[in-house]
């Protein structure tokens, strides 16, 4: 291969790995929260009265969901980090501003998880006072908490902010960026709506309101594994950037 040639695909290889670890980042979020929630965290939901040790012990399982959980943290919080580079190119004030919305995001996850964790703890210590309220307090914390999180600032974070980016920028198809744009205000408005009882939780409304965003970070995610960001001029500004580094150290 000649030197130019090498040059070339050195320098592909590095944008293109920054998207597709993007995209595998986002795609580890869909993976690790499905099932903690709607799985490993069911025991202890639905039997808040557990906390007082009747029933079936959820520890295993609720172990099982928090370790999930960190991993959707880290994955939530790498999905803002790892491109930056890239995204304040097109919009310093926007990347910082992503980063932002998902470190709130995953800060009301790790609430969540407390939550969680303290509940299994007062069930094995058996601690005196230990009532079935105290274990509807703990659940009711945990689902405010992922009210605010992933069911606020996630529409706000990779539905206004990073659609708006996407479609701004062009580095994916802006027909693909807009279902973030209608995504991000339908999810963000709906996790109000149930806030405040306007409507149910896990109800049609809701459900209807989340399609536009999970298509959004969905198709994201596989975009950028498939075929990385768009080309541009910026991304070939710091592909070269890169290279010249590279090559003097």
């Amino acid at each position: 291969m000649d030197p130019a040639a090498h040059r070339q695909l050195s320098s592909t290889a590095y944008t293109r790995k920054i998207a597709t670890l993007t995209g595998w980042l986002m795609a580890v979020t869909f993976v690790a929260s499905i099932p903690a929630y709607f799985v490993f965290y069911a025991p202890l939901r639905d039997h808040p009265g557990s906390i007082t040790g009747s029933g079936s012990d959820p520890t295993a399982s609720v172990a099982l969901g928090a370790v999930l959980e960190l991993v959707v943290i880290i994955a939530n919080v790498g999905t803002a980090v790892v491109p930056y580079a890239i995204f304040k190119r097109y919009s310093e004030s926007l990347a910082l501003g992503y980063v932002a919305a998902r470190l709130v995001e995953a800060m009301f996850i790790a609430i969540g998880i407390v939550s969680v964790l303290t509940f299994v703890f007062l069930r094995q210590e058996g601690t005196a006072g230990t009532d079935a309220a105290l274990g509807q307090v703990f659940v009711a914390i945990y689902d405010r908490a992922f009210l605010i999180g992933p069911g606020f600032f996630a529409g706000v974070a990779n539905g206004m902010v990073l659609g708006y980016l996407m479609y701004r920028s062009g580095l994916v198809p802006r027909r693909m960026a807009m279902l973030g744009l209608v995504g991000g205000p339908l999810i963000a408005a709906s996790g109000i709506a149930v806030m405040f009882d306007v409507i149910g939780r896990g109800g049609a409304v809701q459900g209807i309101a989340t399609i536009p965003e999970f298509c959004w970070e969905l198709s994201f995610a596989i975009y950028l594994i498939v075929k990385g960001f768009r080309p541009s001029p910026l991304l070939a500004e710091l592909d070269r950037e890169h290279l010249t580094g590279a090559a003097g150290s």
